[in-house]
């Protein structure tokens, strides 16, 4: 059993996979080649927005939608202390300030009731993470963001796939990004993302921002940019795995729903909001006795990991920002009890049934 089995879905892919990667590798056309253009089209046609932009990683989204919004040294942009580094990462890369708010107890997302608490005159936006899959109340959010005169930048690099309120993931903010990163719910074989907007300008300008900045001509650069291109064979791999990924989100919520009607008695499970459906990147739980739980699971052979031991308020790099502990209380008690069970379309039936009785094992043990 895995955590995510990626070894799996490439066996039940594998003929048109190989197929697409050949037919790359056949035309040399390594570097935008015509199925990063289709990609882009057919991103757009699935999530429901005019412009799709792919690049090299989700980490280079954010930088794209931060750079099409100009942020500078001294900016402060708010976001989650409850995440992977990206946001925050990108944030400080371009000498911003991250202004981090803590969570809602209940989703994991950014609590736009602490936000306005926090802006100030050098406020730009708000970047919210979708964090394991459920998007962030982008409704809230908006309606501070038009109230300051702020962007929304929506981290989907855990939800694309998931819907809000009937709206897609990646369609939520002024400027949306993902990752496709292997693990993520749609994955490459590499590094790869995407920014997502309905905003002509903000296309035309990250598109330019993310091949040096070119500009109508080859050698003509309209603006300082970076080399942040998604490769062909990635696009090639994308294109295969998008068409059978609207099944794979419904398997995935199958696991889910089957996780949660037999572990909901013995340790916190996920609260999806009514309004929302999530894609489940991770399947999460919380215990009071996470450490033991996740050493107990490793003699079973059940596979786990904690997203995340850390929050980024604490992290190293982000310290010169003056955070310390107990500043944000839900995200510290949250690091200390989150615990990622497997999660990903092609789980068996016996191989949650071993791990639901592992965790109800172990909870019997020490109550």
């Amino acid at each position: 059993m895995q955590l995510i089995d990626l070894e799996r879905q490439y066996e039940i892919y594998k003929q048109e996979i190989d197929s697409a990667i050949f037919g790359v590798v056949q035309k040399a056309n390594f570097i935008m080649g015509q199925e990063v253009a289709t990609l882009e089209s057919e991103l757009s046609h699935f999530v429901g927005v005019k412009h799709s932009i792919t690049c090299a990683s989700g980490t280079d989204a954010l930088l794209l939608a931060l750079l099409a919004y100009g942020v500078k040294e001294g900016d402060e942009i708010i976001t989650t202390p409850f995440s992977f580094i990206a946001a925050a990462e990108t944030i400080a890369f371009l000498k911003a300030v991250p202004v981090f708010v803590d969570i809602d107890p209940k989703t994991y997302n950014l609590d736009p009731s602490r936000i306005q608490e926090v802006i100030t005159g050098k406020t730009r936006g708000i970047i919210a993470v979708d964090i394991f899959g459920q998007c962030a109340d982008y409704d809230a959010l908006h309606s501070i963001a038009r109230h300051y005169n702020l962007f929304v930048i929506e981290d989907g690099a855990q939800s694309f796939g998931a819907e809000y309120k009937g709206r897609k993931a990646c369609s939520l903010g002024h400027i949306s990004c993902t990752s496709f990163f292997p693990a993520k719910p749609l994955g490459c074989f590499g590094d790869g993302g995407a920014v997502f907007t309905d905003d002509d300008g903000f296309a035309q300008v990250m598109r330019s921002i993310r091949l040096h900045g070119k500009g109508l001509h080859k050698y003509d650069h309209a603006c300082v940019g970076v080399n942040s291109r998604l490769d062909t064979i990635q696009a090639a791999v994308l294109l295969v795995k998008l068409k059978y990924f609207p099944q794979e989100v419904e398997d995935r919520q199958k696991k889910a729903d089957y996780y949660t009607q037999r572990l909901s008695s013995c340790c916190v499970t996920p609260h999806i909001d009514a309004s929302n459906r999530s894609v489940f990147a991770q399947y999460v739980i919380q215990a009071q006795r996470r450490d033991e739980l996740q050493e107990y699971l490793k003699q079973k052979q059940v596979p786990t990991a904690v997203y995340y031991p850390k929050p980024l308020h604490l992290q190293t790099a982000l310290r010169k920002y003056g955070y310390k502990q107990g500043d944000f209380p839900v995200t510290e008690k949250l690091c200390e009890h989150v615990l990622a069970l497997p999660m990903h379309p092609f789980l068996t039936t016996e191989e949650q049934d071993l791990v639901i009785a592992a965790v109800q094992e172990f909870t019997r043990k020490t109550v």
